[in-house]
């Protein structure tokens, strides 16, 4: 039996979203997925306050929605969530809060937490197509998170795990000081200067890099 919820009673498709993905939690959920498959358990641990029933049942109505699925990993019992297609028609929307929300944060307060596994939509929220250059990857390692940026004939995309080619820089950091350089709360020269930032490359795929990521004019 499907979940009955309450709903804005309104024909619009802004209130037609909401009533799918706008009580609290459900866009985290969709945020962990957006970086990739994961098990229950993982989705647990990065969404630190959600509680074990009420992260089932907001799964359970995103499947029941087909926003997301089950999936059994090849050779194994263990099962990953992912997003559907339909699901994963929300990462556009998703990427523009991301990108807005970043401008809003102020210094973290004493508690709050944050995850490596948010940095690679951290990234893509804040490349600007429009900034690419030459074909080539850019490697970050984000405490023990490990992803790719490619641009390739104009085009830039995300991926996890370690760049396919040889790479024109590798950045290397920490959750916090990478959140805090996207929000512009921290220089990243300032970064560099203290050891929290190292980057391996060539001044210019440096100078390339920062111009993609909106970090410099």
């Amino acid at each position: 039996m499907k979940h009955q919820r309450r709903n804005y009673g309104q024909y619009c498709g802004l209130a037609a979203s909401l009533d799918l993905i706008g009580e609290r939690w459900t866009l985290l959920i969709i945020r962990e997925l957006l970086a990739g498959p994961c098990r229950y358990n993982v989705l647990l641990a990065n969404l630190p306050g959600i509680g074990t029933n009420l992260l089932a049942d907001r799964l359970k109505f995103l499947t029941e929605c087909g926003i997301i699925r089950q999936r059994a990993r090849e050779g194994s019992k263990l099962r990953d969530y992912e997003l559907t297609e339909q699901g994963e028609g929300l990462r556009e929307a998703v990427l523009a809060l991301a990108r807005w929300g970043l401008g809003t944060l102020e210094q973290p307060a004493p508690g709050d937490i944050v995850r490596p596994r948010w940095a690679a939509l951290a990234i893509e929220a804040m490349i600007d197509p429009s900034a690419a250059g030459p074909d080539e990857q850019y490697e970050f390692r984000i405490d023990d998170e490990v992803f790719h940026v490619s641009v390739l004939d104009g085009q830039v995309t995300v991926a996890q795990g370690k760049a396919t080619t040889e790479h024109a820089l590798t950045l290397t950091t920490d959750s916090l000081t990478f959140v805090k350089i996207g929000a512009g709360l921290l220089n990243p020269l300032e970064a560099t200067l203290t050891n929290h930032l190292v980057i391996d490359g060539d001044e210019d795929a440096i100078v390339r890099c920062s111009r993609l990521l909106g970090l410099m004019a």
